[in-house]
Parts: C-alpha cells; sequence; structure tokens
C-alpha cells in the first residue's frame, strides 16, 4: 500500500510539474500581451504615439509617450490594497495630468461590489467618473471623506483603495523627471514588457459596506 501511495504521488508531482513547464511561457506571454493591450488603450490616441522604455519609481511602472519627441502623457502601472486583496491597475494621463483611461490588470475585489471598479470610474454619471479629469484639480478620494468622486455603492473600501492608486500614479508621474524621448520605441516595436508585483502589501479584512 504505502509502495503504491509512493507511486501515485510522485506521478501525480511529475505530471503537476510538466503541465507547469507546459503553461508557464504561454500565461506570461498572455500577461505581457494584456499590459501591452493595457498601455495602448489608456494612453492618448495620437498619431505618431511613441512608447518609452519602462521607468521605475516609488514601486511602479512608468511608460512615457511621445509624439515627434514631445511628451504627450504616460502610462502607469500602480497597484493598491482594496478589499478583497492587491489590485493593479494601468492608468492613462495626458500632458497636463488628466486622466485618459485606466484598465485594471488583476484584483480580487468582490463580484458585483468592489468588481465594479473595471467600469464604475469610467461612466459618465454624476460624479464617478475620474476620466478627463486630475487629481491636481479635483480631490480624489470618495464624497463621503469629502472628496469629488463617487464611490461604487456597498464598497467604499474598494472605491478608497482604487483613487488612492490613481493619486500615487498621478504623483509618481508629475514628478520631474529626465526626458527619455531618446529611448522611444514604436507601440508596436515595444513587445517586451516589464510587469511589477511586490510582495509587501497586505489584504484588508473587511469591508463594512459589504
Amino acid at each position: 500500500m504505502a509502495l503504491s501511495l509512493t507511486i501515485v504521488t510522485l506521478a501525480a508531482a511529475a505530471l503537476l510539474g510538466g503541465l507547469y513547464v507546459l503553461t508557464e511561457e504561454p500565461i506570461a506571454k498572455q500577461k505581457a500581451e494584456k499590459q501591452q493591450k493595457a498601455i495602448t488603450s489608456v494612453l492618448p490616441q495620437l498619431e505618431g504615439l511613441e512608447v518609452a522604455d519602462a521607468e521605475e519609481a516609488d514601486g511602479m511602472t512608468i511608460y512615457k509617450a511621445y509624439v515627434d519627441n514631445q511628451l504627450v502623457g504616460a502610462a502607469v502601472q500602480t497597484q493598491e490594497n482594496g478589499f478583497g486583496g492587491v489590485f493593479r491597475l494601468m492608468v492613462g494621463f495626458d500632458k497636463d495630468g488628466n486622466v485618459v483611461n485606466y484598465e485594471v490588470l488583476e484584483h480580487q475585489e468582490t463580484p458585483g461590489l468592489g468588481d465594479h471598479m473595471t467600469t464604475w470610474f469610467k461612466t459618465d454619471k454624476n460624479q464617478q467618473s475620474v476620466i478627463g479629469r486630475s487629481p491636481a484639480t479635483s480631490n480624489f478620494t470618495v464624497s463621503k471623506d469629502g472628496g469629488e468622486v463617487d464611490a461604487i455603492t456597498a464598497a467604499t473600501i474598494s472605491s478608497r483603495a482604487f483613487l488612492k492608486a490613481v493619486q500615487a500614479a498621478y504623483d509618481t508621474y508629475s514628478k520631474p523627471a529626465v526626458d527619455a524621448a531618446s529611448s522611444a520605441t514604436t507601440i508596436s516595436e515595444n513587445a517586451e514588457l516589464q510587469e511589477i508585483y511586490p510582495d509587501n502589501v497586505e489584504p484588508q479584512t473587511e469591508e463594512k459596506d459589504e
């Protein structure tokens, strides 16, 4: 019996190891493609747009965008601790610091509540959309905290975390930095994209609204 269990265990371990090796590369490629698509979708849609090599700052990754070597905006990969755990965003800004668009790369928020962040803050209704607004001129905190953005219904913690992530992305993007136009490459050429996954964020334990 012990020998049989040992053989079965070893066979199962070998099978799992083989599956991991087979799926590791396709999964990594899929993540890179998703990140590439997110960068493209959140940046200003301008002809001749070029994206510089990734820069790291404050635990984030910044992809600055140029047209004719003139800075027109940037995509910033940021993350925050939400209700269900760490979520990651790609936030796009124009040259004036206004939010162009955002994409949720990964999240663990509650279905039907916190997961509405994928569309809530880009829906033009009341004061919930952040599109076209800048943290420099608008208070990017939820209305119940005295801010200017409507929180997701019954998901205040998720909303606070989302807005905190966008604010942090803006703060990092707006810092003075050395011009990186000389390192710009076209979007189609920028195939290898770096992902930042820090391990120092702990999940929340409760969301009072839920």
